[in-house]
């Protein structure tokens, strides 16, 4: 048993400030865990968001030693215990209390995105017929377990605050999962490229970094939906034909 300090950040949204807190740590410990014991012996009133501490259900994010992570997934043993380790709420989203911040964006913006509205049955007993690399290109982004971390770290949303501009990188990992869907009939690319404004994203792949569930988001879900944008809008033969046809 060995002790390690943590640089807790405690407020609110008016004010706030870090405390640091002595935690006995053990091999295979979490972050979570540290917070916990915490929680149990020196701070009952520290606010902290979890949920499953399996890294299933995205409510433990938050930043550790200035990294986007999620609390139940970050071995003590990785980090360096000489130092403090510092524990703070994610710095893109407006802070309730504590380690918990208000998300509730994120969800606002999922519910202007046009849902899934799957086309005919090819057969009369109502299934289709698919590819399977067209079912296999969108499992991948059904992994997402929204714990919004590509959105903390993303400096379009975190440096300019371009809330009412730019979707963010999961919800073009959602839009992608729909627009690359097999079935699915919706045309989503004018919104992408205006209310969602992916031309602001560029392609650093710090989104991609952080991702908890190792989604290729910056190759696999921007860049794809970037080209078809592209494609529209910009590719010059296009444009004539569009005019030809008007």
């Amino acid at each position: 048993m060995a002790q390690a300090t943590f640089r807790i950040w405690r407020g609110d949204k008016t004010d706030g400030k870090f405390v640091d807190y002595t935690a006995d740590v053990s091999e295979g410990m979490v972050v979570l865990d540290a917070v916990h014991q915490i929680q149990a012996t020196q701070a009952n009133d520290l606010a902290c968001r979890w949920n499953c501490k399996a890294g299933k259900c995205g409510s433990c994010s938050a930043e550790i030693n200035g990294q986007p992570r999620l609390m139940c997934m970050t071995r003590l043993d990785d980090l360096d215990l000489t130092q403090k380790v510092i524990v703070e709420p994610m710095r893109t989203f407006p802070p309730i209390k504590d380690l918990v911040t208000d998300v509730s964006w994120n969800f606002r913006v999922k519910k202007q995105i046009k849902p899934f509205t799957p086309r005919k049955p090819d057969n009369p007993d109502g299934t289709w017929n698919m590819q399977q690399e067209d079912v296999d290109r969108v499992q991948e982004f059904r992994k997402c377990i929204e714990c919004f971390l590509c959105q903390d770290v993303c400096h379009v949303l975190r440096d300019h605050h371009k809330y009412e501009q730019f979707a963010g990188p999961r919800f073009f990992v959602y839009t992608a999962a729909l627009e690359m869907h097999p079935l699915d009939t919706q045309d989503r690319i004018p919104e992408v490229r205006q209310a969602e404004g992916i031309g602001y994203c560029n392609i650093t792949k710090c989104c991609t970094k952080v991702c908890p569930e190792h989604i290729h988001i910056t190759d696999n879900a921007i860049i794809p939906l970037k080209e078809r944008v592209v494609d529209r809008y910009y590719d010059p033969i296009k444009r004539l034909l569009r005019v030809l046809k008007s």
